[in-house]
């Protein structure tokens, strides 16, 4: 069975999820059950989808859930800008982030 951990993409999208929820816990408390948590789900989703595809052990299922991978990225790439737009997140950290999620 391959190791998830070992694929660089899976370590780079676990690093985006801890900056997605450092960068959160600044938002304000009444979004808790909405940007802030679809922002947490999209991010998660990211690794988790690659770790789950891995596990698969088919190339076919791996890339399937590559994609996945990939629309959740774009996800949280639209969260992230609706974040920047309404001033929850400053333009520097925006783009940090974004870069981030192009990285990945």
């Amino acid at each position: 069975m391959s190791n998830f951990r070992n694929l660089l993409i899976w370590q780079k999208s676990m690093v985006l999820v801890t900056k997605i929820y450092t960068v959160t816990n600044n938002f304000p408390k009444e979004e808790v059950f909405g940007l802030t948590s679809q922002i947490k789900k999209s991010a998660i989703s990211i690794p988790s989808n690659i770790a789950e595809g891995l596990g698969r052990e088919s190339s076919k299922e791996f890339l399937r859930f590559l994609k996945i991978s990939i629309g959740s990225l774009f996800e949280l790439q639209t969260q992230l800008e609706i974040a920047k737009n309404i001033i929850y997140l400053d333009e520097e950290t925006f783009n940090n982030l974004y870069e981030d999620t192009r990285e990945c």
